[in-house]
């Protein structure tokens, strides 16, 4: 995956090319508009031919219930574009806990766990990094090598320009880190929700004492 310009509303670093950028530019207005954010578009060709569509809320959080909305509000999107010419499958699904990162507010949330990249230019001699995150600014990511061999700098800073692809490696920290943060998500998500119903309550009742 590689980085592209003209999507509008797209605060991704690492988007697609090809195919998968313009079936991107189709989802990614929709998505937007049920506050959902897009995280990755890959058409391959599992089980003949399947596409698959990453995406999150705001929080970060996805149920099975936002993945079946999701899909049933871009299908007849895609429908009228009609990108792929064959018959496909479509799978829509969240990151997951090894998920791909694809914004600078990924590398920041994911501060210090390890991570696999793969750059689209040298970066000290390399292409693959595989360490963790000691520090994400707005410029780049700071890369603490896992296994740094003799002569090689145990740190490394990749600019985000450069970065092809990203994605988490799973650990029993960020399995644990990940399942923290989804539950204080949920947790505020369903405070909000009571206190939206209870303002609506509210002016329900206004409305009717001034009737």
């Amino acid at each position: 995956m590689t980085e592209t310009t003209g999507e509008t509303g797209d605060d991704r670093i690492i988007r697609e090319s090809g195919i998968d950028a313009r079936i991107a530019n189709i989802v990614q207005p929709v998505l937007k508009g049920m506050g959902f954010r897009l995280v990755r578009v890959r058409l391959s060709g599992q089980n003949g031919l399947t596409l698959q569509i990453m995406a999150e809320r705001e929080d970060g959080t996805m149920t099975v219930e936002d993945c079946e909305e999701v899909s049933r509000a871009v299908s007849p999107a895609l429908d009228v574009d009609d990108p792929i010419e064959k018959a496909y499958h479509l799978e829509v699904s969240s990151p997951g806990i090894d998920r791909p990162l694809v914004r600078r507010s990924d590398f920041r949330d994911w501060t210090g766990h390890l991570v696999k990249m793969e750059t689209s230019t040298l970066v000290a001699d390399r292409k693959r990094f595989k360490g963790r995150i000691a520090e994400a600014d707005d410029e780049g990511v700071l890369i603490e090598r896992d296994q740094a061999v003799f002569g090689e700098e145990p740190r490394v800073r990749v600019p985000y320009d450069a970065i092809a692809e990203a994605r988490l490696i799973l650990t029993d920290d960020l399995i644990r880190d990940a399942l923290s943060k989804d539950n204080r998500a949920r947790k505020q998500a369903k405070k909000r929700h009571s206190e939206d119903g209870a303002q609506d309550e509210t002016e329900a009742e206004d409305n009717e004492a001034e009737d």
